[in-house]
């Protein structure tokens, strides 16, 4: 089985993280991947089983993993599997969802 998530898929779905949903990283930072006092988290990689982050705490940046919910096999799964986790985020955060 081919890897469904090659090096240019990952910068292309990180570019996207990174842009239009870097408040999004943070909210799954601080919840999902158990750093809570994380200011700044950035998309740093992925694979069928997790999205990692760069996070910031304390003015260090540190790594994260954060696993899917299922291990997912196609681009097409990321999409509904990041929404999945922002919501579960914004539930574990007391936060509404923005979108």
């Amino acid at each position: 089985m081919t890897d469904p998530f090659p090096p240019e898929v990952v910068e292309q779905i990180a570019g996207h993280m990174n842009g239009d949903h870097a408040d999004d990283n943070l909210l799954i930072v601080r919840s999902l991947g158990g750093i809570p006092s994380a200011t700044a988290a950035r998309m740093s990689g992925m694979d069928a089983d997790a999205m990692e982050f760069a996070a910031v705490v304390d003015g260090i940046e540190v790594p994260v993993r954060v696993p899917f919910a299922e291990r997912l096999t196609e681009r097409r799964q990321v999409r509904a599997e990041a929404v999945r986790m922002y919501r579960d985020a914004c539930t574990a955060l007391g936060v509404t969802p923005s979108h």
